[in-house]
């Protein structure tokens, strides 16, 4: 009971404080001038100089460009980061970084819809492709760093283990390794999806097939490049010997070369 009453009367004490607390108003008189006069406000101000923020606008105008570039032709833009800058920054200023180019990135392909739409002309849209290039090098520069950091640690990459393996039509293609709660020797729907063999009557025809396919295309690109080089070359050198092009390059038609526009260039073939 004694700790009761104890407990009763530091109550009412806190109130009354409380209560005067709440009484004291603040006279003119009460206020000290000259300590006042001497207070200096410039390191206050100079704080809040410091102090910068930024607009911030969560409204649907953040897809959008700004308003000035609409119906340009062009619009002035820098060009991708590359990776050795992008390997002197630190792990904070490369995830500030991401995000600012993902807003990029989704405020160009907004625009590039919407002028779709509008059948208008999307001023410079190169700059998607070197958005995309400097998200590519970001991310390069963090696996690096994930990489460095997994080898120090644990002695392995931490890199996603993938294979080369065989696919049902006797190609080689790459298979990333994931992780199940299954084991795939119980895992009936993972094996049924993911055959690792191949056999067959068709399957072999398919397979000489492409292979037909591609050595006849890579004879084919050799050829064109090879014709390629060779325009280029009386493009370049007018004057140069037909003879020694022939002796060098057998399996291309000179005579059909020499009576192309872009064989010849500005100059008449020799007769």
């Amino acid at each position: 009971m004694a700790s009761i009453n104890r407990i009763f009367n530091i109550s009412k004490g806190i109130g009354a404080i409380c209560g005067k607390m709440l009484n004291l108003q603040l006279r003119p008189h009460v206020v000290n001038k000259p300590l006042l006069n001497k207070l200096s406000v410039v390191p206050l101000l100079q704080s809040s100089q410091a102090i910068h923020t930024t607009i911030q606008r969560l409204d649907v105008m953040e897809f959008f460009d700004d308003p000035k570039n609409w119906g340009q032709d062009e619009v002035k833009h820098g060009r991708a980061w590359s990776i050795d800058e992008l390997r002197i920054k630190s792990n904070v200023d490369l995830h500030k970084l991401w995000f600012v180019l993902l807003k990029e990135r989704n405020m160009l392909l907004t625009m590039e819809l919407e002028c779709n739409d509008k059948m208008e002309l999307f001023p410079s849209p190169e700059r998607i492709d070197k958005v995309n290039i400097s998200m590519e090098n970001l991310e390069n520069v963090v696996r690096e760093r994930n990489r460095a950091y997994h080898l120090l640690e644990t002695g392995e990459d931490g890199e996603r283990p993938q294979s080369m393996v065989w696919n049902q039509l006797g190609m080689r293609q790459l298979y990333r390794q994931t992780e199940h709660l299954i084991p795939k020797l119980y895992n009936k729907k993972w094996r049924e999806a993911h055959v690792f063999r191949f056999g067959g009557h068709a399957v072999s025809k398919f397979r000489r097939l492409y292979k037909e396919k591609y050595v006849y295309e890579k004879q084919i690109t050799a050829r064109r490049r090879e014709v390629q080089h060779v325009k280029r070359l009386l493009r370049r050198y007018p004057n140069i010997s037909k003879e020694l092009i022939a002796k060098r390059h057998p399996n291309i038609d000179l005579g059909k070369i020499l009576h192309s526009h872009d064989g010849i260039g500005h100059y008449a073939p020799n007769q």
